[in-house]
């Protein structure tokens, strides 16, 4: 059964509001590339997390998350129009391989935190970037099933628990407080 720190692995189809009231298929976790998350550790939405909670390997589920329970409200105020320059890469010219609409690109916000920007539109001296959610605005509706269910084991839940922050390494470090060498060697 899903309760705290069991690992979920199921298939789904997410779903938003098309036009002329229907549904659009936004997202689908195969048989063959599941999601697997770890229930109870914040790695998925609330309101996912209660609809899923109770259930039985092989047991299918179709509920909806209304837009306020997932990515909240589209706000205006978060499409910003940039200066070009800000985009310019290290050879002083515009950095088109990683500039250009519809990517999503990080930028850090006047207290240091990076936050992930959807460029919009790109005119010869602005860059427009939306900081919403994509999924912002939109009710969410999953259907999907059950494949399986286990513990969590104990390196698994550290992970999840205590990242290793610094950046350089791959995996987690067996002391969430050590630092790195330039050679991205913990210790």
């Amino acid at each position: 059964m899903i309760e705290l720190d069991k690992v979920v692995t199921c298939t789904y189809k997410m779903y938003v509001n098309g036009d002329n009231g229907s549904e659009e298929l936004m997202e689908e976790a195969t048989k063959n590339k599941p999601l697997i998350y770890c229930h109870g550790e914040h790695m998925m939405l609330p309101k996912f997390e209660e609809a899923m909670a109770g259930k039985n390997i092989g047991d299918a589920f179709d509920f909806r998350i209304a837009y306020t329970d997932a990515y909240g409200e589209y706000d205006e105020k978060g499409v910003l129009e940039l200066d070009k320059r800000m985009f310019y890469n290290g050879d002083g010219e515009f950095d088109e391989e990683r500039v250009f609409v519809g990517n999503i690109v990080p930028m850090n916000t006047t207290d240091g935190q990076i936050v992930n920007a959807q460029v919009i539109e790109i005119t010869d001296d602005k860059v427009t970037i939306d900081l919403n959610h994509p999924l912002a605005g939109e009710d969410l509706h999953f259907v999907g099933q059950i494949l399986d269910i286990r513990d969590a084991d104990s390196k698994e839940l550290e992970a999840i628990r205590h990242p290793h922050k610094c950046g350089h390494c791959k995996g987690h470090c067996d002391d969430c407080n050590s630092e790195c060498t330039s050679k991205g060697n913990c210790h």
